[in-house]
């Protein structure tokens, strides 16, 4: 009974430590301009790539809006429940290969995402190389 009990408590408390240490949950977005939080995205698995969508605004005024600026499929579809992080594949430590999208611009960029700790990501959008682009650090939400 004691050994069942143990191994109960490490499988739990290995799942709460492997969680913690993987870009995939909810995540406190802050313009890096501003440094205001803007967003709620919430990042997740699916086939094998990882994809983020906006699950809350946090200014009332803009839980409303749409994506005018957006191309495609996006255009004028709501900012809340948007699709934003997509098809990123897990490369070392970090997250590549795929695309975020902006959607007050409604312009697409590549990119990065890699944690910073256990409760910061740093997601960095970029044209060509990593080079030219932004950083924003986002925030786990707990």
């Amino acid at each position: 009974m004691k050994n069942t009990i143990t191994m109960l408590a490490l499988f739990i408390s290995m799942a709460f430590y492997g969680q913690s240490h993987s870009v995939l949950g909810k995540w406190k977005t802050i313009d890096d301009e501003t440094g205001k939080a803007k967003s709620i995205v919430e990042i997740y698995e699916r086939s094998g790539k990882i994809y983020g969508k906006i699950i809350d605004i946090i200014d009332v005024d803009k839980k409303k809006s749409v994506c005018t600026e957006c191309s495609g499929e996006e255009k004028n579809k709501p900012v809340m429940g948007l699709v934003i992080i997509k098809g990123l594949k897990k490369d070392g430590k970090e997250y590549n290969s795929g695309k975020i999208l902006d959607p007050t611009t409604g312009k697409q960029y590549k990119c990065f995402l890699a944690l910073d700790g256990n409760d910061k990501l740093k997601v960095r959008g970029y044209i060509g190389v990593a080079l030219f682009g932004r950083t924003q650090t986002w925030n786990r939400v707990k």
